[in-house]
């Protein structure tokens, strides 16, 4: 193993929020002219916007687009198995909410702090709200799941109960579990002489009572389910789709790890614990072995869930909560239904026609058709290009520039930051082979990033064994910006290439997530992007000029407060004010008080916001003029995009950062102006669909509830739909001019 550069890691405490349940209405807005400084001079209504009333709840805001998750579980439009997926990515969701969020809430509470979040909460208010919001949703979960499961049986795909099956089955079954899983199966008994056993985060167990003899008492043990490491949790019969969970498997055949007892009785849990705790730097650490600290303490941390089934004896109950250190009223849930359902990825894959979506095939960008030219030529006579993923390929575009990158003999450096990448991408080996073909490399990785520290540690790890220039980012900031350079030998000077995107290096995302990606040989670009490497590599802002590009922490957020404010001071010249932005989440508090001051000021404003919104749309007085949507479907919408009227003279930007605090002040994010025309068009393009959707679109209340919208006629298709269609379009070079033609026309108008 080699010694990674030595750096100091910050502690970041999270302070995490709840919003409440209200019913949908109109909220109004009193005026108090005595603590209301700002005033909207049209209506006289003054507004504290720092009152706790006008900003929702970030935790509480996230769970309720985890509602809108389960509703595509549910809804009939969606293929079968497709909406089986739906039903294991909320089950996943829920998972890492209650490890991260929940997790830090509960850091929280036992240090008491009681500081009140920007709506008005305090740690504890925040975990009981919390749990009120997830019990809510997962009854709706727990309801409409075996509904579904009846509905595959239509087409013979059927999760079954060991206990129902014919007794040749369960022969083949036991059989099958001696053979293949028995050795792994190790129970652990507690009892005064033995202590209640570690029970590993995210494991599924089975709690086993063994019945006491004349004169005994009872004997408890623990049995973990061994999924994983080429176990499935749903273990098929025969040539059929009939599968039966691998815990039913084990606890019905309990004789085979307790001979000779006369009675065993058996319940299951499941349990989460927390992995939002970052340790606390103290002096210069070996990054290294603080994140290899920092994942053991994850994986023995404090439990934070425990999921039961609801026909356990309230005396085991107890049990288990006390040995966990667990609140019998927040932290322990009830279900009927499977637990771990996360498992259920296993089977949506199933190659039944007619049961998933059709299949989407990316196509080639229409500027990079010709696969014998240089990439570099293509890019210098189109001067920036526009990636639409997953509508067209990764793997053609990103992949590609990269590829040849490594190959081409005038190919002098190779600089890039390193988030998240997947092993059939190829991104490391492409740059170690760059490397032994003599280029200069230099990769900063992010071995903070959640859940793929270790991955990314064994990543830094062989490319520095590669010679690879490696660093880990800037002292007590994530390094999130998607971003790769190329330095090239062309004609008589050095030219930089480009690539600014709003997602990771990851061809298995980039198949799943709608994101975009500017290819760019723009010479003021390049310049910026040599800086932001620099600083990068060595923590140094100071007197860093950069000229296009926007960057968390030094500017971003300032500047696009001043194209905010820029807006509003537009309006009152005149002229018209208008703002869009697509994000992940809008979570700062400052972003929104700026918003709803353009809001009262006149300014039309319009937000495409996935998941967490703190903001109230439609309130009278206050923010009138925005509106909120969310888009969920087949994509998980990913990228973001930002665009200012700005009095005709209209900006658009793109790039990785969502509207959270902690991206604008305490991660290294880049935005990134399109400036080219047709590319502005083509982001026009994807508002205006986005904007316009019937299908996928759920319209935001000032309550913070959503009411999906109606399609207007049956003919009507999703936003998602029409952008595979536009992709195909674009390969037909008259119709997409024609198309963009049109976008331009209604632009004007």
């Amino acid at each position: 193993m080699t010694t990674l550069s030595k750096i100091k890691l910050n502690q970041v405490v999270k302070l995490n929020t709840l919003e409440s349940s209200r019913p949908s209405e109109k909220i109004p807005v009193e005026i108090n002219p005595a603590i209301n400084p700002d005033m909207d001079p049209e209506n006289n209504l003054a507004h504290d916007l720092d009152a706790p009333e006008w900003y929702l709840n970030r935790e509480l805001t996230w769970l309720e687009f985890n509602r809108r998750v389960l509703h595509e579980a549910t809804d009939a439009v969606n293929p079968l198995l497709e909406r089986l997926k739906f039903f294991a990515i909320f089950a996943s969701n829920i998972d890492e909410f209650f490890m991260k969020r929940v997790g830090s809430l509960k850091l929280l509470l036992a240090a008491n702090i009681t500081e009140l979040t920007v709506d008005g909460r305090t740690p504890e208010q925040q975990l009981q709200e919390c749990a009120e919001r997830v019990n809510a949703i997962e009854d709706i979960r727990n309801q409409s799941l075996p509904t579904l499961l009846k509905e595959l049986e239509a087409y013979d795909i059927r999760i079954l109960d060991y206990d129902a099956l014919e007794q040749k089955q369960q022969d083949f079954l036991r059989l099958h579990y001696l053979e293949n899983i028995f050795p792994l199966v190790t129970p652990q008994i507690f009892d005064p002489a033995h202590p209640f056993p570690f029970i590993s985060n995210l494991s599924l167990n089975i709690l086993v009572t063994l019945q006491p003899g004349i004169g005994e008492e009872a004997a408890l043990a623990r049995v973990k389910v061994p999924v994983g490491a080429g176990i499935s949790r749903f273990v098929r019969i025969g040539d059929t789709h009939h599968y039966v969970p691998l815990e039913q498997i084990i606890a019905q055949n309990l004789d085979l790890l307790f001979p000779g007892e006369k009675q065993i009785d058996y319940d299951y849990f499941f349990v989460t614990r927390n992995a939002g705790a970052e340790r606390q730097e103290s002096g210069t650490n070996d990054l290294l072995s603080m994140i290899e600290l920092e994942l053991r303490d994850r994986r023995i941390a404090p439990i934070v869930r425990l999921v039961v089934n609801p026909g356990m004896e309230q005396e085991k109950k107890r049990m288990i909560v006390d040995q966990l250190g667990l609140d019998a009223d927040t932290d322990v849930f009830e279900t009927p239904n499977l637990m771990a359902q996360r498992d259920l990825f296993e089977l949506i894959n199933l190659p039944i026609a007619g049961l998933h979506y059709p299949p989407h095939h990316p196509t080639n960008h229409h500027r990079l058709q010709d696969t014998q030219r240089s990439i570099f030529y293509l890019l210098r006579e189109a001067e920036s290009m526009l990636l639409q993923h997953p509508y067209e390929s990764f793997t053609s575009s990103v992949v590609r520039f990269l590829e040849e990158a490594a190959n081409d003999n005038k190919v002098r450096a190779i600089k890039m930051s390193l988030y998240r990448t997947d092993k059939e991408t190829r991104v490391v080996d492409l740059l170690v082979q760059a490397a032994k073909n003599g280029k200069q490399v230099a990769v900063v990785v992010e071995i903070k990033a959640k859940f793929d520290e270790a991955a990314n540690i064994q990543w830094a790890e062989s490319m520095e064994e590669a010679g690879i220039h490696v660093t880990y980012g800037v002292i007590g900031l994530k390094t999130h910006c998607k971003v790769l350079m190329v330095v090239r030998q062309d004609y008589s000077k050095l030219r930089r290439y480009v690539h600014i995107g709003t997602g990771n290096y990851h061809g298995g995302t980039a198949k799943q997530y709608t994101d975009l990606g500017l290819l760019t040989c723009d010479e003021e670009i390049g310049h910026d992007v040599t800086e932001l490497f620099n600083y990068l590599t060595t923590g140094h802002s100071r007197k860093r000029n950069f000229q296009r590009i926007l960057v968390a922490p030094k500017q971003m957020k300032k500047e696009l407060m001043d194209r905010i404010h820029r807006e509003v001071a537009n309006m009152k010249n005149g002229h018209k004010g208008l703002i869009q932005i697509k994000s992940n989440a809008l979570e700062d508090q400052d972003m929104v008080r700026a918003l709803y001051q353009a809001s009262m000021a006149g300014v039309k404003i319009d937000l495409i916001i996935r998941d967490t919104c703190r903001l109230r749309p439609g309130v009278a007085g206050l923010s009138d003029n925005i509106s909120v949507i969310s888009i969920v479907g087949r994509f998980l919408e990913h990228s973001r995009i930002f665009y200012f009227f700005n009095a005709g003279k209209e900006e658009y930007l793109i790039g990785s950062a969502d509207l959270m605090k902690r991206n604008l002040e305490s991660r290294v994010e880049v935005i990134t102006p399109i400036d080219k025309e047709s590319l502005k068009i083509e982001l026009r393009l994807i508002f205006n669909t986005l904007l316009d959707d019937q299908m996928d679109s759920w319209e935001m209340q000032s309550d913070g509830t959503y009411i999906k919208r109606k399609p207007k006629s049956a003919e009507a298709i999703g936003c998602q739909v029409k952008q595979m269609e536009f992709a195909q379009t674009r390969l037909k070079t008259k119709r997409y001019k024609k198309l963009l033609r049109t976008v331009s026309a209604r632009k004007r108008n």
